[in-house]
């Protein structure tokens, strides 16, 4: 409570958003355990991976907030390949550097693509996404920006914004976007327990999302750059160290859709 006459504080919003749901089996097994033991409040779907039913019906049962994680630089395109050959190579898979696969997308083809994601996340989940972001962050370089912002004004949705510019595009066209933007992958696994409670503790006021990447390592990952590290940001995520962190710091929990 607030002494009479003194303003309230400033509220802390947060949306803790694991990446990569359908990645394999044991990234989605440990997203969902993060939500149901830790502090994970939404995740994104990435639609061109073979999910399991089962996976599908407990995310649905869930209470996350889901959104798309737009994708083209994983996999292949679930738009027939002809129809969008900027995105692919020559065995018609995406090309894995974000860069590389944004300077060579032909914008229509990118729309192509990422609509027809849009449409089969819907024909996966039975709803509307609560929100768009992209793997690698290729929606932060134009031409993908644009058509991501493109779709996020068609849908009324929220937009991921990794940073000042994407935060600044988003806003002029009226589309809703997180103040704040924390996370990162590396060699190292970013979200251990001391950076969860260090970036709890230290939240500013408005609007923040944490990116995180937990899970449970399997086969599928082996090859991947940020396998391993999924396991520590899982323990670090359901740490009961972070649930309190977040009473603590008076830090209220949400996804894109309820904040």
């Amino acid at each position: 409570m607030t002494a009479a006459g003194a303003p309230a504080a400033e509220p802390k919003l947060l949306i803790v958003n694991a990446d990569d749901f359908g990645l394999t089996a044991g990234v989605s097994r440990g997203i969902l355990e993060a939500h149901r033991n830790g502090i994970v409040t939404s995740t994104t779907l990435l639609v061109n991976r073979a999910i399991p039913q089962a996976q599908v019906e407990a995310l649905k049962a869930s209470g996350l907030g889901v959104g798309v994680h737009l994708n083209l630089t994983l996999g292949t395109p679930v738009a027939d390949p002809k129809r969008v050959p900027s995105l692919v190579n020559a065995e018609g898979r995406f090309v894995r550097d974000a860069r590389e696969a944004a300077a060579r997308a032909k914008p229509d083809e990118a729309r192509i693509e990422l609509g027809t994601q849009i449409d089969v996340f819907r024909g996966i989940m039975g709803r509307f996404p609560t929100h768009l972001d992209t793997h690698h962050h290729v929606g932060r370089i134009e031409p993908i920006l644009e058509v991501v912002l493109d779709f996020a004004r068609a849908l009324r949705v929220p937009v991921r914004s990794q940073d000042a510019e994407v935060r600044s595009a988003a806003r002029s066209l009226g589309l809703r976007t997180p103040d704040h933007f924390m996370g990162e992958t590396g060699e190292q696994a970013y979200w251990s327990r001391e950076r969860v409670l260090e970036q709890l503790a230290a939240l500013p006021t408005g609007l923040s999302e944490f990116m995180t990447h937990p899970g449970y390592f399997d086969d599928e990952l082996a090859d991947s750059r940020y396998g391993r590290q999924r396991e520590i940001e899982l323990a670090g995520l359901t740490d009961p160290a972070a649930t309190q962190a977040a009473k603590d710091n008076s830090i209220r929990l949400a996804h894109f859709g309820n904040c």
